[in-house]
């Protein structure tokens, strides 16, 4: 897993390292926060229809269990599948836990997409979504709908 990554690393990377760099140079505290999204924003955004959810895991990973919500991109596939992304919406990238997440997040950004990150992950959104959390997720989904 540890070296596909850094495969993907150093196939992509030298693509767009000037952009990059230029990226790295501007990145501020305003930035570090526009590129997170936690579950509870996440589901306001998808039920108004201004973001898309997009699963970047392998495909070997979303055969075992999948979120309906999400586009399923795998991140190896990601630069090929462009069309497939709807400019005109926050792109949410998502993993398990949110180290691919991240890379593809920037690689988005880079590509010129509005695009941000899952903190919590897949399992996070997972966990918000079921059984003994619903309550509280319910209450903080409305308490961010109404603050809009």
């Amino acid at each position: 897993m540890k070296r596909m990554i850094l495969i993907l690393l150093l196939m992509i990377l030298p693509a767009f390292a000037l952009e990059y760099g230029d990226y790295l140079k501007s990145f501020d505290y305003d930035e570090r926060v526009a590129m997170k999204i936690n579950s509870v924003e996440l589901s306001v955004m998808l039920e108004e229809g201004t973001a898309q959810l997009v699963d970047i895991r392998f495909n070997e990973e979303h055969a075992a269990w999948n979120m309906p919500a999400a586009i399923h991109i795998p991140i190896n596939e990601l630069p090929k599948r462009l069309k497939e992304l709807d400019k005109g919406k926050t792109i949410v990238t998502a993993c398990p836990h949110k180290d691919r997440a991240i890379l593809a997040r920037t690689y988005l950004k880079l590509q010129g997409y509005d695009a941000r990150y899952l903190t919590d992950g897949l399992t996070g959104l997972a966990e918000y979504w079921r059984g003994d959390n619903a309550k509280e997720f319910i209450e903080s989904y409305q308490n961010q709908k109404e603050s809009k």
